[in-house]
């Protein structure tokens, strides 16, 4: 049942995101901005989708909450962040920590870290203030909640597609294969960080 849920909100994210395509939240702050806003930037994908597969192989291991806890922890805290920017508290270093969790995420899912839940859900939380912090750094007061609302479903989504893709691998490959090519993934996300942070 879960693997449905998780395939059915992977393909939703995946076919809603040109209809809400390049709205500058500027000019529309809306949850229809909010929501293309992840979908927009390579980064914020390459880091959701390595949150979600490294969900669902902690799932797998040990917790099977962790499929929903870590990527709730994400969203939470991302909203949290926000919050911080839309009250003008500062966070340094925004951008470079936003491009090294891609790089962290995906090694942690690309290694299969195994650690308990909870330290998974602040280790994820630690990342999602800084992108929290950058959306809201890029719009004004106006709409600024309806706008917050769409980019944390958006987010939520593609979680939904990593824990999707980590667990479908699982199921068409066998345990041991499956988590192989779901650690590779993760591998490919952390490497596609890397490829950003030296393009830019």
């Amino acid at each position: 049942m879960i693997r449905k849920i998780a395939a059915t909100a992977a393909l939703l994210g995946l076919t809603a995101s040109p209809a809400f395509a390049h709205l500058d939240p500027v000019a529309h702050g809306s949850f229809a901005a909010g929501f293309s806003h992840p979908l927009s930037g390579t980064d914020h994908i390459l880091a959701m989708m390595a949150v979600g597969l490294w969900a669902a192989l902690l799932a797998q291991a040990a917790d099977r909450r962790a499929l929903w806890l870590i990527p709730a922890a994400f969203v939470g805290t991302m909203v949290i962040g926000f919050g911080a920017a839309m009250l003008d508290l500062p966070l340094p270093f925004v951008e470079p920590v936003i491009l090294s969790s891609v790089v962290v995420i995906g090694l942690l899912a690309a290694v299969a870290l195994n650690v308990q839940t909870v330290l998974a859900m602040a280790m994820v939380g630690f990342f999602a203030v800084f992108h929290g912090h950058a959306h809201g750094g890029e719009i004004g007061q106006a709409g600024a909640w309806p706008y917050a609302a769409g980019f944390a479903f958006a987010t939520a989504l593609l979680h939904a597609a990593g824990v999707a893709a980590g667990l479908l691998l699982g199921k068409a490959f066998g345990t041991a294969s499956g988590r192989l090519a779901t650690r590779l993934a993760g591998g490919a996300a952390a490497l596609g960080g890397v490829w950003l942070a030296l393009a830019g």
